[in-house]
C-alpha cells in the first residue's frame, strides 16, 4: 500500500507540473488548456496505450496452438495471481525481452521476443512471465502509461513555454493578465520541469518495477530464475539493441531494450539489474 500511495504522489506532482507550466504559458486560460490537455491525454493513454505499442513493435497474437508450451506455462501463473487470462503476443526480434500492456486485466496482454523464447529455461521464463503478470496485477501498465504520457505533455508545453518566452508570447491569460513570472523566470521554469518531470517519472518506474520483481518471483514460486533471466536479458540488451525501439515505451520492457550503459544507466527507467539481482538473491535467503 505504501508503494501505492508514492505512487500516487508521484503522478500528483506530474499532473502539478503540468498545470504550472500551463498557467505560466497563458494565466488561467493556459491553467485551463493544460487541465484539459491532462486528461485528454490520460483517457486516451488509458483506452488505447495497449493497440499503439503492439502495433508499434508489430507484435502477433498467438493462439495456443502456435505455443502450447508458453500458454500453459502464463494459464498457470494467472492462476496464481488470480487474474484471467491474458492474450499472447509474439515480437520478431532477436533481443530477449519482454513487456506487459493493457488498460486493466481484462484486457491485459504479454508479449515475448523470439529472443527470449530462444536464450532462456522453461523456470527462467516463469519468473519473466511472472514479473509481467504482476505488472497486470498492480496496474502498473496504466500507471506508467500515464506517468509517460503527463511526462511527455510536461515537455511538449515547456518547449513551446520556452520559445514563447523567447519571442515575448504567452504569461498572459484572457484578460490580459500577468500569468507568468517574467521572461527569465519563465526559461528557467521551462528548462527545470522537464528534467524535474524525467526524475518523477523514472521514480514511478523503478519502485514499480522493484515491486513487479518481488511479486513474479512470488508467482513463478522461486526467485532465483528470475535473477539469472535478469541477467542474462542484460547482458544481450547491451550488444543487441532492439531494433526500432522508441525511447517512450522504455519503461514498459522488463529491462531497457535501448542498451546503453554508463551515464546512460543513470536515466534509465529500470532500476540497476545489479540491485534488482540483490534483492531476488535476499528474498530466497542466499
Amino acid at each position: 500500500m505504501t508503494n501505492q500511495i508514492k505512487t500516487g504522489l508521484f503522478l500528483g506532482l506530474l499532473t502539478a507540473l503540468l498545470l504550472v507550466l500551463g498557467q505560466a504559458m497563458g494565466g488561467r486560460g493556459g491553467l485551463l488548456i493544460a487541465l484539459c490537455f491532462a486528461v485528454a491525454m490520460n483517457v486516451g493513454s488509458y483506452w488505447f496505450s495497449d493497440k499503439i505499442v503492439l502495433s508499434m513493435y508489430r507484435a502477433k497474437e498467438l493462439d495456443e496452438a502456435d505455443a502450447p508450451g508458453l500458454f500453459e506455462l502464463v494459464r498457470r501463473l494467472a492462476q496464481n495471481a488470480g487474474l484471467p487470462m491474458p492474450k499472447l503476443y509474439l515480437i520478431l526480434q532477436e533481443q530477449p525481452n519482454a513487456f506487459a500492456t493493457g488498460r486493466n486485466p481484462e484486457h491485459a496482454a504479454i508479449a515475448v521476443t523470439e529472443g527470449i523464447l530462444r536464450l532462456v529455461s522453461t523456470e527462467e521464463l516463469a519468473g519473466v512471465l511472472g514479473h509481467e503478470m504482476a505488472h497486470v496485477k498492480h496496474r502498473d501498465i496504466l500507471v506508467q502509461t500515464v506517468a509517460s504520457v503527463v511526462a511527455g505533455g510536461v515537455t511538449g508545453l515547456a518547449t513551446m513555454l520556452r520559445w514563447g518566452a523567447i519571442f515575448g508570447m504567452g504569461g498572459r491569460d484572457s484578460e490580459g493578465n500577468e500569468g507568468g513570472v517574467g521572461a527569465l523566470g519563465t526559461i528557467l521554469l521551462a528548462i527545470v520541469a522537464p528534467i524535474a518531470a524525467l526524475h518523477i517519472q523514472m521514480a514511478i518506474s523503478r519502485s514499480r518495477e522493484f515491486l513487479a520483481d518481488e511479486t513474479g518471483a512470488k508467482l513463478a514460486g522461486n526467485p532465483l530464475p528470475l535473477a539469472g533471466a535478469l541477467q542474462k536479458l542484460e547482458s544481450y540488451a547491451q550488444v543487441l539493441p532492439m531494433r526500432g525501439a522508441n525511447p517512450a515505451t522504455e519503461n514498459m520492457f522488463i529491462v531497457s531494450p535501448l542498451g546503453g550503459g554508463g551515464v546512460a544507466g543513470l536515466f534509465s527507467t529500470h532500476p540497476p539489474t545489479e540491485e534488482r539481482v540483490r534483492r531476488l538473491t535476499a528474498m530466497a535467503g542466499r
